[in-house]
C-alpha cells in the first residue's frame, strides 16, 4: 500500500477513534504500523532442496 494512502486511512481512523490529542496520535501510529504490516509479502519463496550427490563413490 502506498505510504500516502496509509497515512490518509490511519488519519481518518485516528480521527474517528481518538478522544484527545495524545490518544489520537497513538491510534494513528498503531493503525499506520498495522497497515504497513499487512502490506508485507507473506508468500515466501519455497525452499529449494539441494540433491546430495556423493563424490568419489564408485560402483
Amino acid at each position: 500500500m502506498n505510504k500516502f494512502f496509509r497515512a490518509i486511512i490511519a488519519g481518518w481512523g485516528a480521527k474517528k477513534l481518538g478522544g484527545g490529542c495524545l490518544s489520537t496520535i497513538i491510534i494513528f501510529i498503531v493503525i499506520y504500523t498495522l497497515l504497513g504490516k499487512c502490506n508485507q509479502d507473506t508468500k515466501a519463496a519455497p525452499a529449494q532442496h539441494k540433491q546430495i550427490v556423493p563424490v568419489g563413490v564408485h560402483r
